[in-house]
C-alpha cells in the first residue's frame, strides 16, 4: 500500500497494490500493519455499504460525541469524496479536502475523527463502502451545510442533487457544532 498525504496532512489517500491478469485482479483492502505504518492506526468497529444513483449527495455527516474515522472507498461506479476539518484548534479548521474515488481506481480516503464527510455519485450509480472507528449514535450525529459558501466546496453537479430532508436542513459551519 501507498499512503499519500493530502491538502491536510490528517486526510490520507490510500492507494493499494493490485495485482491484475487475464483472470481479474487482487488488493488487500485493510491492512492493520501497513496502515498502522503509513500513521493510521485505527481500530475498526464497523463496515458500511451504500448504493446510490447519479446525482445523489449524502453528507457532510459527522458525530460531535463519539466521533467517527472513516475509511472509505467505491467498489462500483465514481463518486467526489469530500473531508471537512471540523477541529477548531487545527490549522486547517474550515478547510476540505476533495478526491474521486472509483472502482477502477481502488484508491481509499482516511478521513480521520473531527471531520464531516460526505460525497455525491458522479457515475450512473455507485456502491461505497466504508469502515468505521466507532459505532453510530444516532443522537450525537449532525450535519454540515453541503452547499454552505464559507466551505467552497465545487461539487461536480449537474444541476440540484438529490439529498435527503437532513442534509438540505445542515448547519453552516459558522453555528454549525464542531470539536475543540
Amino acid at each position: 500500500m501507498r499512503v499519500v498525504p493530502t491538502a491536510i496532512p490528517d486526510v490520507k489517500i490510500v492507494e493499494p497494490r493490485v495485482f491484475g491478469d487475464a483472470r481479474g485482479f487482487f488488493f488487500e483492502s485493510w491492512n492493520a500493519r501497513a496502515l498502522a505504518e503509513a500513521g493510521i492506526g485505527a481500530g475498526f468497529v464497523q463496515d458500511n455499504h451504500s448504493r446510490s444513483a447519479r446525482g445523489v449527495l449524502r453528507g457532510l455527516h459527522y458525530q460531535v460525541a463519539h466521533a467517527q474515522g472513516k475509511l472509505v472507498r467505491v467498489v462500483a461506479g465514481e463518486v467526489f469524496d469530500v473531508a471537512v476539518d471540523l477541529r477548531r484548534s487545527s490549522p486547517t479548521f474550515g478547510r476540505h479536502v476533495a478526491v474521486t474515488l472509483s472502482a477502477e481506481d481502488k484508491r481509499m480516503l482516511w478521513v480521520p475523527p473531527g471531520f464531516a464527510h460526505g460525497f455525491c455519485v458522479t457515475s450512473a450509480s455507485a456502491d461505497f463502502l466504508y469502515k468505521t472507528t466507532d459505532y453510530w449514535h444516532p443522537e450525537h450525529e449532525r450535519t454540515l451545510l453541503w452547499n454552505d459558501p464559507a466551505l467552497g466546496i465545487a461539487w461536480p453537479l449537474d444541476g440540484a442533487p438529490v439529498i435527503a430532508p437532513r442534509d438540505a436542513a445542515g448547519a453552516p459551519l459558522a453555528v454549525a457544532e464542531t470539536y475543540a
